[in-house]
């Protein structure tokens, strides 16, 4: 009988210490989507000030300019649910006025204008793999929040559910070229 209870209570504490492990494995998950998260936010606000800033120094032709300056306010002042449609917009908008070589040769060659142009071409380089390393954290986190026995014993606690982070982030091809 004696045996009996202690294999009991040793099964039930190797069970007590998975679930801990496991709770705290979930918990480092979600910490390291709200970093990466920030991050994104980071990448994107950087991305949007670069483009607003370019659309206001005058020189891009004016329509260029307002498509621009619009998107990049758009993008900045967007609420969270809107923020990925107003991001995506952003990025439709860079590759307008950027989808030829002879606009950004056009920002080059004006004063400060090279270092507008790498500024502009490292925000959007940067802000493809802010979003990957955050989608790829969600997606970690989801993969592991979906086991019966998270879901069983509420590991997650009250955490809400992560939510991958989708927009149009492809640069503009004038912009790529010149990164590579």
């Amino acid at each position: 009988m004696t045996a009996t209870l202690i294999w009991i209570l040793v099964v039930l504490a190797a069970i007590g210490l998975y679930l801990s492990w496991t709770a705290g494995r979930l918990d480092r998950l979600h910490a390291r989507i709200d970093a990466a998260r920030a991050s994104l936010d980071a990448q994107l606000l950087r991305r949007a000030s670069v483009a607003q800033e370019l659309a206001t120094s005058g020189v891009l032709d004016p329509a260029a300019s307002i498509v621009l300056y619009e998107a990049a306010h758009a993008a900045r002042q967007a609420e969270e649910e809107q923020r990925e449609v107003a991001e995506s917009e952003l990025s439709q908008a860079l590759r307008a006025v950027f989808a030829d070589r002879q606009q950004v040769e056009v920002v080059r060659e004006a004063p400060g204008g090279e270092a507008a142009a790498r500024e502009l071409t490292e925000a959007v380089r940067r802000v493809p793999m802010a979003r990957r390393f955050h989608n790829d954290a969600v997606g970690a986190a989801r993969r592991l929040r979906e086991h019966r026995k998270v879901r069983w014993f509420r590991l997650a606690g009250h955490a809400p559910f992560p939510l991958a982070f989708e927009m149009d982030d492809e640069p503009p091809t004038a912009l790529a070229e010149r990164a590579a």
